[in-house]
């Protein structure tokens, strides 16, 4: 699971159960895009590691149908985990668990798992649309208090993050493009304000540009009581920092995969503090 990060909701409930609708709809594209490259790998790459930790391709298979069974009823077991020094809180743990219980299924029986239960939290959701962003989420998520807002905005991009992990391991190519795409690098652009103020340590007055291609550029000021907030990006004509990039090279760092090239992005202004924010990028555990 990559981020807990809610999207701001509104309060109008028509306005909620669009929002809703959604997600749901660019989640099940990313399941779409998933179980299709799933397909194209061959049966002798499942093993090769990725950059994701104690994870080969075939385990983010395994978390991929694990969470989306759990999110249809099915019961999670705790098994025993072993020593796994990439596991570091409960969540993390309970996605360790679900994985090693399948370590013994077969991609393919692992596919059919991931294909049914998408296809049945899909029906579900079609057939009982929701409109309450502050309910509960199913079963575990729920347990650890997540929202219905939570667990619906977050599942797009769990699911087409660990496709592009999948992808980058085997290395079978394809383009990073898409709604599903644009939508994880739209979230993930959320936590700007975070990484310039928070981590990157910005002095007041501070104000930082990121252009991410095919997206809207999105500007962040360091306010005078110290906090970063996003503002109108055509407010700011003279940034401190300007950064720019690809798609997916932002999504590659701000996911924390592999190591981030300062090169791939473009810089102007304050190179000092320009390194301090790229160096923060990776908000997901």
């Amino acid at each position: 699971m990559t981020t807990q990060e809610s999207v701001p909701a509104t309060t109008a409930p028509d306005d909620d159960t669009a929002r809703l609708a959604a997600y749901v709809d660019v989640w099940w594209l990313a399941v779409g895009e998933a179980l299709e490259l799933a397909e194209q790998v061959p049966d002798d790459a499942w093993a090769t590691p990725t950059e994701l930790p104690g994870w080969t391709a075939r385990d983010v298979l395994a978390h991929l149908a694990h969470l989306e069974a759990v999110a249809v009823g099915a019961e999670h077991t705790p098994v025993d985990v072993g020593e796994a020094p990439h596991v570091r809180n409960d969540m993390g743990r309970f996605c360790e668990e679900g994985v090693v219980a399948r370590r013994d299924s077969p991609p393919r029986t692992l596919v059919h798992e991931l294909r049914a239960a998408a296809t049945t939290r899909r029906t579900a959701l079609a057939a009982t649309p929701p409109t309450d962003p502050s309910a509960p989420a199913p079963g575990a998520f729920g347990a650890i208090g997540w929202d219905t807002e939570t667990f619906l905005g977050n599942r797009p991009l769990d699911v087409w993050m660990h496709a592009l992990d999948i992808r980058r391991a085997v290395g079978l190519p394809g383009e990073v493009e898409g709604p599903a795409a644009s939508y994880v690098a739209t979230k993930l652009l959320r936590s700007l304000p975070f990484v310039v103020g928070k981590r990157a340590q910005a002095p007041v007055g501070t104000t930082v540009v990121l252009d991410v291609a095919g997206l809207s550029p999105v500007a962040v000021e360091v306010g005078a009581d110290g906090r970063a907030r996003e503002v109108d990006v055509t407010a700011v004509a003279s940034p401190s920092v300007r950064l720019s990039c690809d798609l997916e090279t932002y999504v590659l760092a701000a996911g924390g995969r592999g190591t981030l090239d300062p090169a791939a992005f473009g810089v102007e202004g304050d190179r000092a503090l320009a390194d301090r924010v790229l160096a923060s990028l990776a908000v997901t555990p």
